[in-house]
């Protein structure tokens, strides 16, 4: 007799066979034992976890000649499931739906359904692949399918649910299958192996396990293929090398050498890599699985249900997770995914996944743009840092070490603090990041460095002033003068904020403004009435935050009834006057914000839209 592969020869024949599917078996036994026998089902869901075998189980138990009715388990001794199991039984027709897909099959098929079973209770059509059926095709079968002779059960087995018609999916029970558990598929190899008398090393299987990826008949076929390939035991050796894996240990190192930030050690271990075989695509498919599993330990711990790993696994992203953050993760994972992506149709593969790794290490000095733009709203009226030269950033030890010179104390960006909340383990880097976006910040630079000096890379980055003197002519610093803090400047900053509030605007013009400690009321001469009508939370929220801006703590607002009008008393800046009555260009021009970007990015205003207009 002719050797028949394990997927095969341990096909479950029964309901209690099948392994981690039982919210299926146990909702068709249920069906069978309160004759509730639907007349179409749709099985779905990833490959090789039993979506054929299933229906085969369930066509045996219909029409098994062990009872005058059908059976909650299969005798399997029986003709009719003797020959459903060989595949060659007269009344449960297998079509392959792929190859059988048109609508010239499927009107045979609707016209042979119409005579009753040769032999048995039930005429079964099992369609597999049923989501390759045409349009035409699956119209041709709405009818039958919803109305079929009391004698035809049609079952359809598929991958992509989403491509079968509503209509038809509508008219039959649908069960989604789950992808098979790391556990489940664990526990399956070290019972087939030891039937098979075949000696297997614990972390060999798990290693098979993984390559399954959630299949039961993946995870079968490699292992017929590595038992073929060895004469003796199963090693964890001789498995990777066989399914063409990097070793582990090359996943965790690459990763330190990216926390490291050395880039030399990088493109040393990828030319070890291909020196010895091993895929560009392969190892990038390898290096974004491993990065979902650290991104996992560094969410939920290196002990979640999340993770379908072996433990020597566990352990190895629990490592990496402590080295970074969530958002370099997630940002190193978005990375991979790209490189993996263009991998499939690039020539020069290993330059590519070269190219994608460096990208990882330069992220590692990357600033936040919400940072930025909130370093950039909060110094929006004090003073410009002088421009410098952008240079290259110091490696991830050195800035770790070097102690940090003071940020500016009422400027925390919401990024720092995020990152502060979620306990970041890399707290020394992040607040070191946070002085470097701080205004009038300047980086230690460690003794015996040279001129080339710290900046953050990327077009998210501010620019940093240097951190030693450069001999040579250095081009003009950008100086503004300080403003003075007091109601006046305060007053302008609100109106400025409140430009496009209109009637706001014209009553806090004429208000009698008074700065006492953190607080800042405006006495208008208007009724409470119209006060709460226009002064809205989403006003105070604009106002307070330009107060506070300006004055470098928080600022209260309030507006009170009673004042006098004050058309004459304060007058109002020329800056500011210029601001609320020139183009909306020219507002855009002046805008604290926009002058920032202008000058971090050498941005240009194209176009402007001025809302205020259009209402």
């Amino acid at each position: 007799m002719s050797y028949q592969v394990l997927a095969r020869k341990y096909r479950p024949q029964k309901f209690s066979d099948v392994i981690g599917q039982e919210h299926v078996t146990r909702t068709l036994q249920n069906a069978i034992a309160q004759e509730r026998i639907a007349h179409g089902y749709i099985f779905s869901g990833h490959r090789g976890i039993g979506k054929t075998t299933v229906a085969r189980i369930l066509a045996m138990a219909l029409n098994c000649r062990s009872a005058e009715k059908p059976v909650l388990e299969p005798c399997g001794i029986c003709d009719s499931c003797t020959e459903i199991r060989a595949g060659n039984a007269v009344d449960v027709i297998e079509i392959d739906a792929a190859t059988n897909r048109g609508i010239d099959e499927i009107r045979e098929l609707r016209e042979a359904a119409r005579y009753r079973p040769a032999r048995d209770r039930f005429k079964i059509y099992i369609l597999d692949e049923a989501h390759q059926i045409t349009d035409a095709a699956f119209n041709a079968l709405l009818k039958t399918l919803e109305e079929p002779p009391s004698h035809v059960i049609f079952m359809m087995a598929t991958t992509q649910p989403e491509d079968i018609p509503q209509t038809i999916r509508s008219r039959c029970q649908h069960f989604s299958y789950r992808a098979m558990k790391f556990d489940d598929i664990m526990g399956q190899l070290r019972e087939i192996v030891a039937k098979e008398k075949i000696p297997a090393d614990e972390d060999a299987l798990a290693l098979l396990a993984e390559a399954g990826d959630g299949s039961m008949r993946d995870a079968l076929s490699i292992l017929d293929q590595a038992i073929a390939s060895t004469s003796g035991q199963l090693t964890l050796g001789s498995v990777r090398s066989l399914i063409g894996s990097a070793p582990a240990g090359a996943l965790e190192t690459v990763m330190q050498a990216v926390a490291d930030s050395s880039s030399e050690r990088i493109l040393v271990l990828v030319d070890e890599l291909i020196g010895e075989g091993h895929s560009p695509t392969h190892f990038a498919r390898q290096l974004v699985r491993f990065l979902r599993n650290v991104t996992v330990a560094k969410i939920a711990g290196k002990d979640s249900a999340l993770l379908q790993i072996s433990s020597d696994e566990r352990a190895r992203v629990g490592r990496i997770a402590e080295l970074f953050s969530e958002e370099d993760l997630a940002r190193h994972l978005q990375i991979m995914l790209r490189t993996h992506g263009e991998l499939g149709y690039r020539q020069e593969q290993r330059f590519h996944l070269e190219l994608g790794l460096l990208k990882m290490a330069h992220a590692q000095r990357l600033l936040p743009l919400e940072q930025l733009l909130s370093d950039a709203a909060a110094s929006a009226s004090g003073p410009a840092r002088n421009p410098a030269r952008p240079v290259l950033a110091a490696p991830m030890e050195a800035r770790r070490a070097e102690p940090s010179a003071p940020a500016r104390s009422n400027s925390v960006s919401p990024f720092a603090a995020d990152s502060a909340r979620k306990g970041n383990p890399k707290a020394e880097a992040s607040g070191e990041i946070t002085a470097f976006a701080g205004e009038g910040a300047r980086a230690a630079h460690p003794s015996g460095a040279t001129s080339t000096n710290v900046v953050i890379m990327g077009s998210a980055a501010p620019a940093v002033e240097e951190l030693s003197p450069v001999p040579g002519p250095q081009p003009a610093a950008r100086t503004h003068a300080k403003t003075e803090v007091n109601a006046v400047s305060l007053r302008d900053a609100v109106l400025n904020a409140l430009g496009s509030q209109q009637m706001l605007v014209s009553i806090l013009e004429n208000a009698e403004w008074t700065l006492a400690g953190n607080s800042l009321t405006a006495k208008v001469a208007a009724s409470s009435t119209m006060i709460e009508m226009s002064f809205t939370a989403d006003a105070r929220r604009i106002a307070g935050a330009a107060a506070s801006g300006l004055a470098g703590r928080p600022i209260k607002m309030q507006v009170e009834s009673g004042g006098a009008m004050q058309a004459e008393s304060q007058p109002t800046s020329a800056p500011r006057r210029a601001a609320a009555n020139g183009s909306a260009r020219s507002r855009a021009e002046q805008d604290p914000i926009v002058q920032r970007m202008q000058e971090k990015f050498g941005a240009e205003i194209r176009t402007v839209i001025d809302y205020r207009e259009k209402q």
